[in-house]
């Protein structure tokens, strides 16, 4: 009579052990789960910040070809068609990455700024003007500032670009572009400040250097300022100096520069030659 308890136990054994053979296998499941997301997550960081564009672009289309509801790989997406300029295609995109569930706030800005990268500046203030306004972001208010020089608010852009400036660790791309504003308004000596703040910030900004001299030249001033700079980059400079004394009418001076950055530059400087010889033939 015992027998059947002692079956009854191994059976019952058997099944416990079973059980906890099927719990420890679900653990290991929900393990490596999380090991291939993590992976996945560095992979997708990886193709984003150094890879190819084309490459990435090719990565995230593969992958949300297979998970499409993914927002993170919808926004990789998103952000690896900015980077490869394909910016129709970075709108749809974005718009995709909003209409979903988990969209956030910075999705709507980063929807914005692929609108302005297309020109389409109405857009791009509807989608800013729906974001709320306690969301405050370095690209928020640098996108602001961009989407009121459209508009030739220059207050408001002022105010904006300032706000920018705080906001992050690295203000030169913003002061340049805050510079620029102020150049296209007409006011060179204010531009010649932002720029000569933003090559202080980052002296490998070349188009900050670029700005800074298209300002002095735009107020008379022609004599290339103090900043770090390449004998490569000293050329340009000399270049965009030389066309700004032309476009002022001050010929001679103009192409006295526009002789040095040629003798300046480490090779041939062939679109510094061509605006000399059509200085000298008249046809410039």
């Amino acid at each position: 009579m015992r027998h059947p308890v002692r079956i009854i136990l191994c059976v019952a054994g058997i099944a416990a052990l079973s059980a906890c053979d099927q719990t420890k296998g679900n653990e290991v499941d929900r393990a490596l789960r999380d090991i291939n997301v993590i992976d996945e997550t560095n992979l997708n960081d990886v193709m984003l910040q150094s890879s190819d564009p084309a490459e990435a672009v090719a990565y995230f289309q593969r992958a949300t070809a297979g998970d499409p509801d993914r927002i993170d790989l919808m926004r990789g997406l998103a952000k690896s068609l900015m980077r490869a300029g394909r910016a129709t295609e970075a709108v749809v995109a974005w718009d995709k990455v909003t209409a979903h569930p988990d969209a956030t706030d910075a999705d709507r800005v980063a929807l914005a700024g692929a609108h302005i990268r297309n020109n389409d500046w109405t857009r791009a203030a509807k989608v800013l003007d729906a974001v709320p306004p306690t969301f405050e972001t370095y690209d928020r208010y640098r996108l602001e500032a961009m989407v009121a020089d459209s508009e030739q608010a220059w207050d408001k852009a002022d105010s904006f670009y300032e706000t920018a400036v705080g906001l992050t660790t690295k203000p030169a791309p913003v002061m340049n572009n805050w510079g620029y504003s102020k150049l296209t308004r007409g006011d060179a000596a204010g531009a010649e400040r932002l720029f000569a703040d933003a090559v202080r910030n980052d002296p490998g900004l070349f188009t900050a250097k670029n700005n800074l001299v298209l300002a002095r030249g735009a107020q008379g001033n022609y004599a290339l300022p103090v900043l770090p700079a390449t004998q490569e980059e000293r050329a340009q400079l000399l270049y965009t100096l030389g066309l700004s004394a032309v476009k002022r009418g001050d010929v001679a001076i103009g192409k006295g520069l526009l002789q040095e950055a040629v003798e300046t530059h480490p090779q041939h400087f062939d679109e510094a030659v061509r605006s000399l010889r059509a200085l000298e033939s008249g046809t410039g």
